[in-house]
């Protein structure tokens, strides 16, 4: 990874949630950016506890969240059209490259999507 800014998928806020060390050293002292479609995820599950919903507000408070913006939603429209991702997935994925910033996730299907730059977390 070059520079200390990345963009987090959904699945790797929730690892270093959990407790993990090594992604957590990873990470350790680099800005962190979230797309609004992962803050959605995260706060939107249905039998989220108020325990969670607050740990997780905390967290999201040391990010810059990405907002849904025109440029990033057309490139969303692109990747839907090529490549075989969800919808979520191709805005986390528009949000990266519109915003030049690489993407850390453990969900190989990003790997499909063209311009990304992409680091894979094997936990």
């Amino acid at each position: 990874m070059i520079g200390n800014s990345i963009v987090l998928d959904t699945n790797i806020v929730l690892y270093l949630l959990n407790g993990d060390d090594e992604l957590a050293s990873i990470l350790n002292k680099m800005q962190l950016y979230v797309s609004v479609i992962t803050e959605i995820e995260l706060l939107g599950y249905h039998e989220i506890s108020l325990e969670d919903k607050t740990k997780i507000k905390y967290f999201l408070s040391e990010c810059t969240i990405v907002a849904l913006s025109e440029e990033i939603k057309n490139l969303c429209i692109s990747i839907k059209q090529s490549s075989k991702v969800k919808t979520p997935d191709a805005i986390v994925a528009a949000t990266s490259i519109c915003n030049q910033i690489p993407l850390i996730t453990a969900d190989k299907g990003f790997e499909k999507i063209q311009d990304l730059d992409l680091f894979l977390y094997k936990n």
